[in-house]
């Protein structure tokens, strides 16, 4: 089991030389916020005290809440998969050039192909296995690039921007926003214009996790106001692109705590969504654009309505919602997650627990890799009346009874 986020709090304050008191003073939030979580008569908190925590502590909110389950942080060397990763991203430098292995070049289309894959493989969850794939399909996509330029480039490009969302997934932002910075670098070589602004949402994103939030928000808006100058929302693939980007610089208003700013770019995006319903469907692979639709919108205000302590606006939000049946399992997740928080909020145990049971039945390994899982589960073991399911679930997850 991972270190307790109090027990965590209270060593990071202490190694900074904090009462409770100050630190509630420099972070501006309640000092009976940290008491309890500090007690662990709370297992989480939302995003914006966390940010605001961190901020207090000098320190970037992944030092604060942890690597994600399967991926301690022992201080070890980085086990062969993820090093492997590595030098797929930062080649050897001043290297002799490499003799030629005799691969075969794949077509652009075959290509396209292995990397859409792979990002089927990301919204699955299945880390382990993407960590010993990539590397390779890093390599197929350098060699293709470097024969077939301009669709070759594209594909590095999505190839690196994968490279990036995982390491932000394993905690490993650096690497995450080197990979990213050589996204860019591809993409601009490739003369899609759509490829650009949908790096720049994967930036944001690794801005958000870095507490870097008005980074974050700058380039999302920077990157979809540009896409508006220059015409490309008039179709499925550029709208869906300019949602994903809008949705992202939400975010980063909401957890600015700026939430009438935030609501008014969700409702935005909303209505975009609504437009791209009466659109032509996207050209090509829709797996290598951006994550778009009227399910993935409302999936996103039920977060940021959780994380602004509205849990009855979350919950009505969720009431009777239908997805697409293109929705990934890690954004079906994410709301069955914000559900399960908001009647947690609310009091309403067994309706937390119906909502991860849920979750448990349709996506059981991102549910694995989720730190809000545990939190919400180790709150409802605190509870003196545990509803029914609930101790299945925490064996599930390895939460055992924290209470003292």
């Amino acid at each position: 089991m991972s270190e307790h986020l109090g027990d965590k709090l209270s060593r990071l304050r202490r190694l900074s030389d904090l009462t409770q008191e100050e630190l509630a003073e420099k972070s501006g939030v309640s000092v009976d916020v940290v008491r309890k979580l500090e007690q662990r008569r709370k297992g989480s908190a939302r995003l914006p005290t966390l940010h605001a925590l961190a901020g207090g502590l000098g320190v970037e909110l992944t030092t604060l809440l942890g690597d994600p389950p399967g991926v301690p942080s022992t201080g070890e060397a980085d086990p062969p998969q993820l090093a492997a990763v590595r030098r797929a991203i930062h080649p050897l430098m001043f290297a002799p050039p490499q003799e030629s292995d005799g691969a075969d070049v794949l077509t652009p289309s075959l290509l396209r192909a292995e990397i859409a894959d792979a990002w089927t493989m990301y919204h699955s969850a299945e880390f382990p296995q993407l960590l010993n794939l990539l590397p390779g399909i890093l390599a197929d996509a350098r060699v293709t690039a470097a024969q077939e330029h301009h669709e070759g480039q594209a594909a590095l490009g999505k190839a690196f921007q994968l490279a990036g969302h995982l390491s932000i997934r394993l905690g490993k932002l650096d690497l995450a926003l080197a990979a990213l910075e050589r996204a860019i670098a591809a993409a601009e070589r490739s003369g899609d214009p759509l490829l650009v602004p949908m790096i720049c949402n994967s930036l944001a994103w690794a801005y958000q996790r870095s507490n870097r939030l008005d980074d974050a928000k700058r380039i999302a808006l920077y990157a979809a106001d540009g896409m508006e100058r220059d015409g490309l929302t008039d179709n499925a693939s550029g709208l869906r692109v300019w949602g994903g980007l809008t949705m992202s610089a939400a975010t980063s208003y909401a957890r600015l705590d700026d939430y009438d700013d935030a609501d008014r770019m969700m409702r935005a995006a909303e209505e975009a969504a609504g437009r791209l319903a009466t659109m032509p469907p996207t050209e090509g692979d829709g797996r290598l654009l951006s994550v778009f639709s009227k399910s993935s919108v409302r999936i996103e205000r039920v977060r940021l309505a959780v994380q602004h302590e509205r849990p009855e606006e979350a919950l009505r939000l969720a009431k009777g919602m239908r997805l697409s049946k293109d929705t990934p399992a890690s954004w079906r997740t994410w709301l069955l997650l914000d559900v399960a928080r908001a009647h947690t909020d609310l009091g309403d145990a067994e309706g937390a627990v119906k909502a991860l049971e849920s979750l448990r039945r349709v996506a059981p390994t991102w549910m694995r890799h989720h730190t809000l899982a545990v939190a919400i589960v180790s709150d409802l073991m605190a509870l003196r009346n545990r509803p029914p399911g609930l101790r299945s679930i925490a064996e599930f997850l390895g939460v055992t009874n924290q209470r003292r």
